[in-house]
């Protein structure tokens, strides 16, 4: 390699890939090494010791970062309120995370004064795709290290071995089963069984989450408060964000709600399989469509759907940094701002089911909607319109009339 490095950022998390991270830097680009962790609220179990892992395997320095509130209420809050869901099931747990941690990293390369950004993403993930096109929007005159795509390196054995060649200490195995990343908003599971599609998850799969016939027997009811399109309330307390998710989480997941096994279409082009936990995300994301239903117009509800479905690509495919990111959010807190009320959801066995719901905001009236005779309604006007909403079926009709006459 003839590039050198006077300093480079790398986003670290203290297992093994980031480990050798550290020295290999050192070693073929001539660098100092800093260490930036992002708390994404990842748990304390993974951050235990992480500025000491850091420093042991070389890095000069450690920069541990809250990110939380920042992470709820830039990301997840503004995520929700689109309705974005991947491929009709995926709440996107992993790619939500990427735009804060990215930009994070930015900051801590420039306090440093860095001239390079590392990540330990691998060339067939989407992660690689996200972080770099985040530097690219945020920070273009820094170079961007990858080292999966570099070095001769390919298995864990190898890093481990390369680890003990230099007398670096690590936890790591050689037998580890499962690639998990976690968050506040969810945990990911790759890699053992599930690497084939035939098989299903074993049990020691789930980490957040009950197996249903596991979960309570008696279900619990929950009301949600909500100002327009954000969570602001939990069985009439307000809520401070970061500790309700982290609660809902886990009283969610007390009841078998949040699990997904999925194989999914990545960005580069193959397929992956993954299993992800977000059990508060599922309960917010049911709520808010039962919301949604009793507030929203036929036509800026269906909307709203398509606009879910590009935004969940927009952010999955790594270009949260774009214009086109604030024209979809611009758009989502428009449509979000009628979306005031309460709504109760009951969690059983695996389910969420909404039960009910109010809204100052509501368009529903018992008035319109009652089989009773009323005041505001004529049925006789629905003539007219059936016959004007099918015209066009009844000219073709009698075109293909005219035409079988004619023959």
């Amino acid at each position: 390699m003839s590039k050198s490095f006077n300093k480079v950022v790398l986003a670290y998390s203290g297992g093994l890939d980031t480990s050798a991270i550290v020295p290999w830097l050192k070693e073929n680009y001539n660098c100092e090494v800093v260490a930036f962790v992002a708390d994404v609220g990842q748990g304390e179990e993974e951050l235990a010791g992480v500025e000491e892992k850091a420093i042991a395997s070389g890095a000069s320095s450690c920069y541990v970062v809250d990110l939380k509130e920042q992470f709820v209420k830039d990301v997840i809050f503004p995520t929700l309120k689109t309705g974005a869901i991947y491929e009709g099931q995926y709440l996107l747990g992993t790619a939500v995370a990427r735009p804060i941690i990215a930009a994070a990293q930015v900051e801590v390369a420039r306090k440093v004064g860095a001239d390079a950004l590392c990540h330990g993403c691998t060339g067939k993930g989407n992660d690689q795709v996200r972080f770099e096109s985040a530097f690219a929007a945020l920070a273009p005159d820094l170079e961007v290290i990858a080292p999966w795509r570099e070095w001769d390196m390919r298995s864990r054995p190898d890093l481990l071995n390369y680890l003990e060649e230099r007398n670096i200490p690590c936890s790591a195995s050689v037998t580890k089963i499962y690639s998990r990343d976690a968050n506040l908003w969810h945990i990911s599971t790759e890699g053992g069984e599930l690497e084939d599609p035939w098989n299903a998850p074993t049990e020691q799969v789930w980490t957040w989450t009950k197996e249903p016939e596991q979960a309570p027997d008696t279900p619990v009811y929950l009301t949600l408060s909500f100002d327009k399109g954000e969570w602001v309330g939990l069985n009439g307390d307000a809520i401070e964000p970061v500790s309700a998710i982290d609660a809902l989480n886990k009283l969610a997941g007390e009841h078998a709600v949040g699990r997904l096994d999925m194989v999914e279409n990545r960005l580069v082009g193959m397929k992956s399989r993954g299993c992800y936990e977000t059990p508060a995300g599922e309960v917010l994301y049911a709520a808010l469509q039962g919301l949604e239903s009793l507030v929203l117009d036929r036509t800026t509800q269906d909307y709203r759907i398509r606009l879910g479905n590009e935004f969940a690509q927009l952010l999955y495919d790594g270009r949260w940094f774009t214009p086109l990111r604030d024209v979809m959010l611009a758009a989502a807190e428009k449509i979000a701002e009628p979306l005031t009320g309460d709504v109760v959801v009951k969690l059983y066995k695996g389910n969420v089911t909404v039960t009910q719901k109010r809204s100052p905001n509501s368009l529903y009236s018992n008035a319109f909607a009652t089989f009773d005779e009323d005041e505001v309604y004529n049925q006789k006007h629905a003539e007219g319109f059936i016959r004007l909403y099918s015209l066009a079926s009844r000219i073709r009709a009698l075109h293909a009339q005219s035409d079988e006459a004619a023959s």
